[in-house]
């Protein structure tokens, strides 16, 4: 098995050559990650990863969903259940199985990623296949036990200039602290500001008070800031000085993944509900609106602290009911579904989408949108900035297709440039290799066409895989 220079390139010669071109002025610039899921932990610990089935399979939902649609359910792939149900717990037995159902991923972006990662960071050019299961195991296991497969190590072989996690505001930064505390390795610093990794806020669970868990939530929100959030005003206070231990801890963005770009601006009325959901008196269609008035909340907020704002609406969270109830969030249930922005966002736009302090980066699950509401937000709006298409969407088919949809109206520097969005940290350079390369297969046919010099092409793509994430996401400041 090798993996082909050429992948990914157009298949005619004169705009593969070109593409060829433009992609080497690329791939081997450092890799920007400002929006991911790594644990923090993992680089503050640096301790040897587990074994292959739980660094790759195990809480990789990309994978376990795949495998549970073809009837093998997370709990034979080693997945905890949420009720302490016995699950698979012998790795090599974990990644048989797998390697049995390898052939499910043919043509995915899923094995793409995998057989980069198998070649370009483990060095094993083979299929991986039942047959060759035990090998891959074995060949795995000795690289992990070496200290040159340690998460910092492979973090500096990776080229990752910028690792960004994501924490709600109850989450302890003491992993982030300790990243902080240590000494600089190449002139910059492991944590803090202008760290190697930063966090990122994430109040989800602080705006869904139907969330399990919410008012208890709110409580530890205000024993770790010293806030009264017995109301709404000191809710707020409370959520503003997270903030600022989150910007200490070298964030430069929010992250909101509500269930609709729904928002409202009505204090008033957020602080009614507020008060009826402390009590457990609101009624559902209140519940169902808080997260929107506390958007615009949040936006107010970032004009005033200067973090980014980035909104991925449009996922049905635990869709598959049998799924959440045995093994809980996170594990391949969620669904995307038709999302709106141009009235859903006007409220907050209104209010602050020309200030010049205020910055929103928008995603989408939903790619009927891209042309008709996306592109034209972000071509209308000073502070609307377009992400890259994310998990769902996060393939060559997806990005092309985004490429082509947005490009014409709101330009390349209204895009945000590529975030992988990954929880699998060895995954990080082989899903940047496939953005560059369908990136560079675009700007090649532009090129092709005569609607593009090479020269500029070759800076679109220095910008799209660099500076453009560098500067929308706050990290050059």
């Amino acid at each position: 098995m090798t993996l082909h220079p050429d992948r990914l390139f157009p298949a005619d010669e004169r705009t593969r050559a070109i593409a060829r071109e433009l992609h080497q002025r690329t791939a081997d610039l450092p890799l920007v990650s400002p929006h991911g899921h790594v644990d923090p932990r993992l680089m503050s610990e640096n301790r040897p990863f587990p074994d292959p089935a739980r660094l790759f399979v195990v809480p990789d939902h990309y994978l376990t969903r795949m495998l549970y649609s073809q009837g093998v359910t997370p709990g034979e792939m080693g997945v905890p259940s949420v009720d302490d149900e016995p699950s698979e717990v012998d790795g090599r037995a974990i990644w048989r199985r797998f390697a049995e159902h390898y052939r499910l991923f043919r043509g995915t972006p899923s094995k793409m990623w995998l057989d980069y990662t198998f070649a370009e960071v483990f060095g094993i050019y083979k299929e991986l296949g039942p047959d060759t299961a035990d090998e891959f195991y074995d060949h795995l296991s000795a690289r992990l036990a070496e200290p040159a497969y340690r998460p910092r190590a492979l973090f500096d072989r990776f080229n990752i200039e910028v690792l960004a996690t994501t924490e709600s505001p109850v989450d302890s930064l003491e992993p982030h602290a300790a990243l902080a505390a240590m000494p600089a390795t190449g002139g910059r610093t492991w944590g803090g500001k202008g760290g190697k990794v930063v966090t990122t806020f994430r109040p989800d669970n602080m705006v869904e008070p139907g969330w399990p868990g919410w008012l208890e939530r709110v409580e530890r929100l205000a024993e770790i800031t010293g806030e009264d959030t017995s109301t709404f005003d000191g809710f707020l206070a409370a959520l503003r000085r997270r903030r600022q231990d989150f910007i200490a801890a070298g964030a430069t963005c929010t992250d909101h993944g509500n269930l609709t770009a729904a928002t409202e601006d009505d204090p008033k009325a957020a602080a009614e509900i507020y008060a009826k959901a402390l009590k457990g008196e609101a009624a559902e269609t209140e519940i169902l609106r808080f997260p929107a008035l506390m958007l615009t909340e949040f936006a107010r907020m970032s004009v005033e602290d200067g973090l980014v704002m980035q909104l991925h609406p449009g996922a049905n969270r635990n869709h598959n009911q049998w799924l959440y109830e045995g093994w809980g969030r996170d594990v391949g249930g969620d669904i995307p579904h038709a999302t709106e922005y141009t009235r859903a966002l006007k409220p907050l736009l209104d209010a602050f989408g020309n200030h010049p302090r205020f910055r929103i980066v928008l995603y989408t699950l939903d790619e009927t949108v891209f042309s008709r509401e996306l592109a034209p937000l972000a071509g209308g709006y000073s502070a609307v900035f377009l992400g890259a298409p994310w998990w769902f969407l996060d393939s060559p088919e997806g990005m092309r297709r985004f490429r082509e949809a947005v490009h014409e109206t709101a330009g390349f520097y209204n895009t945000a440039g590529f975030v992988d969005d990954t929880r699998a940290f060895c995954s990080i350079p082989a899903r940047h290799d496939v953005a560059r390369r369908i990136d560079a297969a675009y700007l090649a046919r532009l090129v092709a066409e005569h609607r593009m010099t090479e020269q500029e092409a070759a800076e679109v793509a220095i910008d799209l895989a660099y500076h453009q994430p560098r500067k929308i996401y706050g990290l050059d400041s």
